[in-house]
């Protein structure tokens, strides 16, 4: 073969080679990104999105919440490398939670101490056993809540019930992961222990008031925290958030009541960044309580306030009590943050006030809650 023809062989090859590679770099970049489509376990029938079991258990029984909502509950596992200085090896840590799908197209609440901060890694572990990786669309560790997203559609969602109705003696179920995936799907029960308590917790921020916290004697432990709290109609009323060490049968949840105007933020318009007025309140109660005084009025006591933000600019203080944020009557924290959660960073607010007996009408522009 002369040494012409066989050198227009070997480029021949090697235009074909590199057209060849350029196809499938071209095929790779515009594959669509693939989308997890739940199938369900052998032990239950979807329709939509509610679970159908094949025998279903009696009407009203714990049996029968439990197998409405368990394929509802996910295991999340959190990896994050932490570096304290550029001289010392990164540090590994792994964390275990759990959370409910609120959403088929791959919502999950769940808490911001399981899947806040900058995790590395999420992992989503289904009913089912499938693992997916999840991203924080958002978290606030003042509220202990935070959603995350996984990319799949049909997933079995949980219906979302009302913590105002609540009543103390109700049934309360716990559903989730205490003590590791090992024990993933951990159901335990109880009643509603007391309603609207108020407790001192660390965050990464600083120490906080967690308030209208609902108490159960329903057995929550690590890695319970982020799964439902449930009522016997199987309907989610809490976020399973906190248990007291210092004694036996005292778990809190946080109410759902609080959760709903940042899910429906995220259901129609994608995201929901946190509007921030900039006050610390007390409602009656724990006001009543600091202040030793029985003749407490009704609304939210401003006790401190940040003189960055915009309740401080609009004209309130400390000691001004908030009755009303718009057309909204406000009675403690939990209603002055879902006022609040309603509305968008940007919007201009009414907010009713009492000062030393005189009702005011203060205009507010929410801001941005900082970082």
């Amino acid at each position: 073969m002369k040494k012409a023809n066989y050198r227009l062989i070997l480029l021949a090859a090697a235009v074909t080679t590199i057209i060849s590679m350029m196809s499938c770099g071209q095929q790779e970049f515009y594959k669509p990104k693939y989308q997890y489509e739940y199938k369900g376990d052998a032990k239950f029938q979807q329709e939509g999105s509610q679970i159908i079991t094949e025998e279903p258990a009696q009407p009203g029984s714990i049996t029968q919440v439990v197998e409405k909502l368990i394929p509802s509950v996910v295991g999340i596992s959190t990896i994050e490398v932490i570096r304290s200085s550029l001289f010392e090896e990164p540090q590994t840590t792994q964390g275990i939670g759990s959370g409910v799908i609120i959403h088929p197209d791959g919502y999950i609440l769940t808490n911001d101490h399981v899947a806040g901060g900058n995790p590395t890694s999420i992992t989503v572990i289904l009913n089912n056993g499938d693992e997916l990786q999840g991203k924080t669309l958002w978290s606030d560790p003042t509220l202990d809540l935070a959603i995350v997203k996984v990319n799949a559609s049909n997933l079995p969602a949980a219906a979302l019930g009302s913590s105002e109705s609540l009543k103390v003696g109700e049934t309360a179920i716990a559903i989730g992961t205490p003590l590791g995936l090992q024990f993933q799907h951990t159901v335990t029960a109880g009643i509603i222990s007391a309603l609207d308590r108020t407790i001192r917790v660390s965050t990464n921020l600083g120490e906080n008031f967690m308030e209208n916290l609902i108490q159960t004697d329903a057995s929550i432990n690590p890695g319970n925290s982020g799964g439902p709290l449930v009522n016997i109609k199987g309907e989610v009323i809490g976020i399973n958030t906190v248990k007291v060490t210092s004694a036996e049968g005292i778990g809190f949840a946080i109410p759902i009541d609080v959760a709903k105007p940042i899910i429906q933020h995220f259901l129609e318009e994608g995201e929901f960044v946190t509007p921030y007025i900039g006050i610390v309140g007390f409602d009656k109660e724990i006001a009543s309580y600091y202040k030793r005084d029985s003749n407490i009025q009704d609304g939210v006591y401003v006790v401190e306030i940040d003189t960055r933000g915009p309740a401080y600019k609009a004209g309130i203080r400390v000691e001004d009590i908030i009755t009303m944020v718009g057309e909204q009557k406000v009675t403690k924290m939990l209603e002055l943050r879902k006022a609040i959660y309603s509305y968008k960073v940007g919007q201009q607010v009414e907010v009713t006030i009492l000062r030393k007996g005189q009702k005011k009408t203060i205009t507010m522009t929410l801001q941005e809650k900082p970082v």
